[in-house]
């Protein structure tokens, strides 16, 4: 397996008052994720937690490093931590409504498998081009895939932030799942919606591009979300295959 360079950082924003983003690094375990919580009196933030907490848990007992042995561990993540989610909301009905939008990428031998529910996003930067992975679950995703508004209006419409999938919302959980190969030198970039609502995929592609460091780089997306507004929590992660 090749080596991998990890930088992660979140920031609550220029308009919020608490970070409801959660973001996990585990470069022993190969893999890292991002989850945006969601539910007020703080059990967004609660929602993200118990997603970051499951999964080190469920990875903590990876034995093998095939796509096929890996891909059943980002599935059972995102299981566990959706039954996890449920029943803590049975036991506090106040908390009703929690859940979290999430990012999960492990890397193994051959690549990588990611797992994605929500609007927060995953992309890969390679030879200079970055391109988005995973495709938001969200309202006006569905509405620029049927042609009745355009993405760059879909960026400003007053229900952009309708979302159609989360962790801890439905016992039956609608993942995606995807597998790649990767090559040295490709970035890859787990964020929530905090900086792809605020920064333009042309100016991502140029923080990614710049001759930095990784935790530069990601420090470049955190200011270019908060130059743009701040107005949600804005979490990066960024991974590097040498």
């Amino acid at each position: 397996m090749p080596d991998i360079a990890f930088s992660g950082q979140t920031d609550v924003g220029l308009k919020r008052t608490n970070n409801e983003d959660v973001f996990l690094i585990r470069s022993d375990l190969k893999f890292c994720l991002v989850a945006d919580g969601m539910g007020g009196a703080a059990a967004g933030e609660l929602a993200s937690r118990y997603f970051a907490e499951t999964c080190f848990k469920v990875f903590s007992g990876r034995r093998a490093d095939s796509i096929p042995a890996v891909l059943l561990l980002v599935q059972k993540s995102f299981q566990v931590a959706n039954k996890y989610i449920l029943d803590h909301v049975r036991e506090e009905p106040r908390h009703k409504g929690m859940g979290c939008t999430a990012e999960l990428m492990a890397f193994c031998n051959g690549g990588f498998v990611l797992g994605h529910v929500g609007d927060s996003r995953t992309y890969r930067f390679r030879n200079g081009e970055l391109k988005q992975l995973t495709r938001d679950h969200s309202l006006v995703q569905n509405m620029v895939d049927q042609g009745m508004i355009s993405a760059d209006q879909a960026r400003r419409h007053s229900h952009r932030n309708v979302i159609l999938r989360a962790v801890g919302i439905e016992k039956n959980l609608h993942l995606d799942l995807i597998r790649g190969k990767s090559l040295p030198g490709d970035i890859y970039l787990l964020c929530s919606d905090g900086l792809t609502d605020m920064v333009e995929d042309a100016e991502i592609t140029a923080a990614l591009a710049a001759d930095t460091l990784l935790p530069q780089k990601a420090d470049a997306c955190i200011s270019l979300a908060k130059q743009a507004g701040g107005s949600d929590n804005i979490t990066v992660v960024l991974s590097r295959i040498s």
